[in-house]
């Protein structure tokens, strides 16, 4: 069965008024209807200190937990392990934190030069703080693929920890995280996942894949400006407290130095009213994880049809180098639709500033990814153009990047 592509654009207000050739979903993607739906509904109802008695306050509550139940059934996890904060990049500053607390000398931790920087800085800083030793599991350089055998070949019985990426926000191609997972607990050493990249493209069974940590910011998977961390295996009980000492004996707080954005938290589950809705529209029928899986399923298959020929054009074209696996190939691993390229005749800036005028929505830079850029010799001072889109591209704006393309880099 294929992506209804008229009854998703209809779920999305963006498209209420044209069809944007919108290519840079990477850095945030649109919000689904039920996302504005339920922040306007608390703003205009229920904005009231939650979990009073009256009624306003006792529905923010109910909304704030429905919320976190609802996520952790989408995630296949424990209610109790879904942890809601500002940001991820906010929420892996605070994970490192409470790291740092055990770790030390003698101990080791593995990051690699795959990742956001938001993620991989703050695990390497703390390593270097707290005199532990660090490893970088490197990058392909000519690829940018991380190949398993190299992590293999750093872990220790002194590994204390793995920072990875689920699929990077320049490469596009997605890792297998439970494989990985697997490898570095078998070692002894704790996993964090960092999934930003990925979850746009399919909402993971985070119960099944392992990691200890896995990350994601909700604002990508088109809900509101917040990251949600589940924390599992045992690892938040673990860790030291980094909450108020009244909040140690909930394990989905302890993690959480702050009070959550009550709006955002409220609303951050209206996003899977959109899954089951276009889970049902497709005929299917099955709880929340059923229905996460299968949409899932449905917006890969749309993306890999509309990727292949993105992916043929500039992998044709003599004056790009194309950053990543060329084909979206048969590997059970999805090829995410996260195109970067380095022009070879012009600059970045130029570029996608001439795509820009040609009416494609994207942009030219690091994108936080500077160590990956070092790591394929791409210099981050010049960047790269990259053009990502998502379930809700149509062939019609694939086809008029492709046609920018060939006109802007001729």
């Amino acid at each position: 069965m294929s992506l209804d592509l008229d009854f998703v654009r209809s779920q999305f207000p963006a498209f209420d008024h044209g069809s944007p050739a919108f290519f840079e979903n990477a850095g945030g993607s649109f919000a689904c209807r039920q996302t504005v739906d339920a922040l306007t509904n608390y703003y205009t109802h229920t904005k009231v200190q939650p979990y009073a008695s009256y009624a306003e306050s006792a529905t923010a509550g109910d909304q704030m937990d429905s919320s976190r139940q609802r996520w952790a059934e989408a995630l296949g996890v424990a209610t109790n392990e879904v942890n809601f904060g500002p940001s991820t990049s906010q929420n892996t500053y605070v994970l490192a934190n409470a790291f740092g607390q055990v770790l030390g000398p003698g101990d080791e931790v593995i990051v690699t030069n795959q990742d956001h920087e938001a993620n991989t800085g703050a695990i390497r800083r703390m390593a270097e703080r707290v005199g532990a030793t660090l490893h970088e599991w490197r990058i392909d350089p000519a690829t940018g693929v991380l190949d398993p055998a190299g992590l293999e070949a750093l872990l220790t019985g002194t590994t204390k920890l793995l920072a990875f990426p689920h699929c990077s926000n320049i490469v596009g191609q997605e890792n297998d995280v439970a494989a990985i997972t697997a490898l570095a607990h078998s070692a002894g050493a704790r996993v964090i996942c960092d999934g930003v990249s990925f979850a746009p493209h399919g909402i993971a069974d985070i119960g099944a894949l392992g990691p200890d940590i896995y990350l994601f910011s909700l604002y990508k998977v088109y809900s509101v400006h917040q990251g949600l961390m589940v924390a599992q295996n045992g690892i938040t009980e673990a860790l030291p407290s980094q909450a108020h000492y009244f909040n140690e004996g909930y394990p989905e707080k302890r993690l959480t130095p702050a009070g959550p954005d009550h709006a955002q938290e409220a609303s951050a589950g209206a996003v899977l009213d959109y899954i089951e809705a276009t889970h049902h529209h497709h005929g299917g029928t099955g709880n929340l994880r059923d229905a996460a899986a299968a949409v899932s399923e449905l917006w890969q298959d749309h993306e890999t049809a509309l990727l292949q020929p993105l992916l043929e054009s500039l992998a044709s074209n003599t004056k790009v180098r194309l950053v990543g696996p060329d084909s979206t190939g048969s590997s059970d691993q999805h090829r995410c639709p996260t195109v970067a390229f380095v022009p070879l005749e012009q600059s970045p800036e130029a570029v996608a500033q001439a795509l820009v005028d040609h009416g494609i929505m994207t942009s030219h830079g690091t994108f936080y990814a500077d160590r990956v850029l070092e790591g394929l010799d791409i210099d981050p001072s010049r960047g790269v153009v990259r053009v990502s889109f998502v379930h809700y591209t149509s062939i019609d704006d694939v086809t008029k990047l492709i046609a920018a393309l060939d006109t802007v880099l001729a």
